[in-house]
């Protein structure tokens, strides 16, 4: 969805007395109180945060209780901070929205941040494209989230964001991430994918947003498509079309999620509609009683939310045709004429359905042969009611047992996971899955364990080789330093050097090896000068160029107390460089 142009007086005095009493309200009540789900059926018309309009005021003049508020992207390419609008004026902060979004809530509503759009989709910025560093994606949602105590989040996905493979896997892991922190931190967290349909259902490039959700058990609990801008040269009838979208979207959501049950697909499942005329004409214009009809169709089903793109749009003061525009919807109607044709949909009369959450914390460890350690279980109720969920481990390497007690929990209970390492474990760093199942379906969480020493004689003492921790340690590097998710030569996780022309961005670990023996350090390796060697107790050392992942092996002999420190770097100027997969035998 798009921003365009600034709002504009035909609304301002409508909402001029509510924003100054919400203002007073949010002020009064700034202290938050503990989030409260949503509801399992919400009507969240967008609000266009970069209008300088008053948040809290419009909700009030149009009745909307839930708002979306778009957007949240950074600044520019490659940065990892998140700015409402992407204006470094406006960071993530109470100060900015906070009592607005404070005065909803205390009213019994609130609002759902929305990362992304149009603008930053099309642009590189928003924040899983432009950041290439997996925690740090998920330490933005994590400060939306306790900044303003809201519930869920939504991830406006379409442009070229759809064609960043790289940035879709990013955001999915992020989510990933961002569930189990939540499930760890007792707070219920959402995540929803805004995305844009055909009429039958979501194109591919939409569709592999979910697989890749699917794949990095990321949670999704709604798959909001947009009923508009079809852009196929058609006439429409938007109503019945975005009907037969969302019936496209159950069936292709019936395959990724063959586990739930036809109530729980539907409650996935979100529609945004555009009052009037849209983008592409009015060949595709929406009536308030299309937007009637989709209420009542989508309350009968039991679809999760409803939305319209945007609030400043619900009105009738360009009622000759207008396409697209963004202060006016460009037919004849009221003011407030479809964020009242939506309203009764929130609540709804439907049980929410159970669903749960499993995270571990902390995340990794690590344990020398014939050690153990362990780490706190948690499960949190994320809809509807609590329910028995079962507790299983995977993933444990040769020599290694895992274990979760008790067995089975009651979701919001906790459990003890028990690792255990025998004295001929090999080195290296394992993901372990914890999985909870339910009669809602199942949700993972991974935790990330080391094996240190040189048991097993697999990789030697080197540690988090692969780096697939998701961070450096207990490699130290010089600035810039960093583990990222692209490019990777396997697993999802890599090393960053970064070299400027003060530097050659150096990554060093120290080893204590057996005194006197032979080794091989071997890693691959990408970029111009990529330097792999040891230093210390034994000096060796090789490097390559090449845009592509390039093998190095380096044998070196250990001195007499068998220490030497293992570094991977580049050479000043001369761009990054990769590493992954390193080990020493």
């Amino acid at each position: 969805m798009r921003r365009n142009t600034p709002f504009r007086a035909l609304v301002a005095g409508l909402a001029t007395a509510a924003a100054a009493a919400g203002a007073l309200v949010g002020t009064a009540g700034a202290a938050h109180a503990a989030a409260t789900p949503l509801p399992a059926h919400v009507s969240a018309p967008y609000f266009e945060a970069y209008n300088g309009d008053s948040l809290s005021g419009l909700a009030s003049a149009s009745g909307n209780k839930y708002l979306s508020m778009a957007f949240i992207q950074t600044a520019s390419k490659g940065s990892c901070t998140p700015l409402w609008n992407g204006d470094t004026s406006l960071p993530i902060a109470s100060a900015n929205f906070g009592s607005d979004i404070s005065s909803i809530q205390a009213g019994g509503g609130d609002v759902i941040p929305s990362f992304g759009g149009y603008t930053a989709d099309d642009t590189g910025t928003e924040i899983a494209d432009s950041c290439t560093n997996v925690n740090s994606i998920a330490a933005a949602y994590e400060s939306v989230i306790t900044t303003y105590n809201v519930t869920r989040i939504d991830l406006d996905t379409e442009d070229n964001s759809l064609t960043n493979s790289a940035g879709i896997d990013r955001r999915n892991q992020a989510i990933a991430l961002v569930d189990s922190w939540a499930a760890a931190n007792g707070r219920t967290v959402q995540f929803s994918y805004t995305l844009p349909t055909t009429t039958s259902g979501l194109a591919s490039s939409g569709l592999a947003v979910l697989k890749s959700a699917v794949k990095y058990n990321a949670r999704v609990d709604v798959a909001n498509i947009m009923t508009f801008d079809y852009y196929d040269g058609a006439t429409h009838e938007m109503g019945n079309d975005a009907e037969s979208a969302a019936t496209g979207l159950y069936n292709q959501l019936a395959t990724l999620y063959p586990s739930k049950t036809a109530a729980q697909l539907w409650g996935m499942i979100g529609i945004t509609l555009m009052p009037g005329v849209d983008d592409y004409g009015t060949a595709e214009t929406t009536t308030v009683a299309d937007a009637k009809n989709v209420e009542a169709w989508a309350a009968g089903k039991g679809l999760a939310s409803l939305s319209f793109w945007a609030l400043q749009r619900d009105n009738g003061g360009c009622a000759n045709g207008t396409a697209g525009s963004d202060s006016c919807s460009g037919i004849a109607q009221g003011t407030w004429d479809f964020s009242h044709a939506l309203e009764a949909f929130n609540g709804g009369t439907t049980v929410p359905s159970n669903d749960f959450s499993v995270g571990v914390a902390p995340g990794s460890g690590s344990i020398a042969p014939g050690g153990s350690t362990t780490a706190s279980v948690s499960t949190a109720v994320t809809s509807g009611s609590a329910q028995s969920v079962a507790l299983s481990v995977s993933g444990a390497p040769a020599g290694v047992t895992a274990s979760v007690s008790p067995a089975s929990v009651t979701a919001g209970g906790s459990a003890t996971l028990t690792v255990t390492a025998a004295s001929t474990a090999a080195a290296g760093t394992y993901p372990i899955t914890v999985k909870g199942t339910a009669a809602s379906g199942s949700h993972t969480a991974t935790y990330s364990l080391t094996v240190t020493g040189t048991g097993g004689g697999g990789s030697g003492s080197l540690v988090n080789g692969t780096f697939e921790t998701g961070s450096l340690s207990p490699w130290t590097c010089q600035p810039g330093g960093a583990v990222v998710s692209t490019p990777v030569h396997s697993g999802s996780h890599a090393l960053l050097v970064a070299p400027t022309s003060s530097q050659t961005g150096e990554c060093d670990q120290t080893l204590t090896l057996s005194p006197n023996h032979s080794y091989t350090l071997s890693g691959w390796v990408q970029g111009n000068y990529s330097y792999l060697g040891v230093s210390g107790g034994a000096s060796a050392s090789t490097w390559t160029s090449g845009s592509g992942w390039t093998k190095l092996t380096v044998p070196f002999t250990t001195g007499a107390n068998g220490t030497v420190t293992v570094y991977i770097h580049g050479w000043y100027a001369q761009g990054n460089v990769y590493a992954d997969d390193l080990t020493v035998s």
